[in-house]
């Protein structure tokens, strides 16, 4: 008989510790969750320079043969997609709508796609961005991405004239409606 109550007694320990566990592995999935989901691009304020900040100076190497942009003054908007991103199709169709809506000329807009293999298979948006922008493509750590510290895809980056960050985002409906010049 007291072999059966240390028994009862071993498995319900085993069973609370079990429980414990169980609620710290749910614990920290969320905790994942969240810091994936802004690796991902939901969190563009800490994925890029802040507004106010400005870029290093740049020089990119566009997909039209001999033509390159330096930056970042003279660009208004530059946006940055991935083909390996979920989400940027996504958001694809809002930027050109954007750079559309605003007025935006096509040698004031940069759209970087970075790829890791050099594969843009992956950018199904690609000819409709380059009706609207001059388009880079280049590695995740490309000089571009790099003068904007982008750790995260999609972003959109708003610029003053002076190639200063006016505003950050992840979702380009989420910019400001530009005054017409």
């Amino acid at each position: 008989m007291p072999y059966l109550v240390a028994a009862v007694g071993f498995v319900g320990a085993l069973c609370l510790l079990d429980l414990l566990l169980t609620f710290g592995v749910i614990r920290r999935l969320r905790a994942v969750s969240v810091s994936q989901s802004q690796d991902h691009g939901l969190d563009v304020s800490v994925s890029t320079l802040e507004p106010g900040q400005s870029a290093e100076p740049f020089t990119a190497r566009t997909t039209t043969p001999g033509t390159t942009v330096s930056g970042p003054a003279g660009l208004r908007l530059i946006a940055f997609f991935s083909t390996h991103c979920s989400i940027c199709p996504k958001r694809a169709p809002s930027f050109v709508s954007y750079v559309r809506a605003n007025g935006l000329r096509a040698q004031d807009v940069l759209a970087i796609v970075t790829s890791v293999d050099g594969d843009l298979s992956g950018a199904t948006y690609l000819d409709d961005v380059a009706a609207v922008a001059r388009v880079s493509t280049e590695e995740p750590e490309g000089p571009v991405a790099t003068a904007f510290q982008v750790t995260g895809f999609p972003a959109f980056c708003l610029l003053e004239p002076d190639g200063t960050v006016r505003q950050t985002t992840y979702d380009p409906a989420d910019l400001p409606v530009l005054a017409v010049a």
